[in-house]
């Protein structure tokens, strides 16, 4: 597995995530990139230098331009992570769900609620 704080921190930056889900639909140069967002092609550009050295991206010379594509294998090992996260939290939460069976199946009846004398005012 890639270095996941890495990645991590590199998909912390909502710039970044919308670049990311960007190339998710396709290769884009630089300045395609930078298309949607209020801000300079320097930070794009500084934008993009994270997103390559966490792997999550690429970028190759293509005759003049130089293309951004999306490395899949990043993003696989996040899902992977993730998903033995989530296995392990179900099984934490399965055993608590047993564990509360068994302690209510202990119990000779349901706890009663006790009445209250209630004094009547005058």
């Amino acid at each position: 597995m890639r270095n996941l704080d890495a990645t991590f921190a590199a998909l912390a930056d909502p710039t970044r995530r919308a670049i990311v889900a960007r190339l998710a639909l396709g290769d884009a140069t630089v300045l395609e990139l930078a298309e949607p967002f209020d801000i300079s092609l320097p930070a794009i550009s500084r934008h993009l230098k994270v997103l390559e050295q966490a792997g999550l991206i690429s970028r190759e010379r293509d005759a003049n331009r130089r293309p951004c594509k999306l490395v899949g294998d990043a993003l696989t090992d996040v899902a992977q992570w993730a998903e033995h996260t989530r296995r392990a939290w179900e099984e934490r939460f399965d055993n608590l769900d047993d564990y509360l069976r068994e302690l209510q199946a202990r119990e000779p009846h349901p706890p009663t609620k006790e009445k209250r004398h209630v004094r009547k005012r005058r």
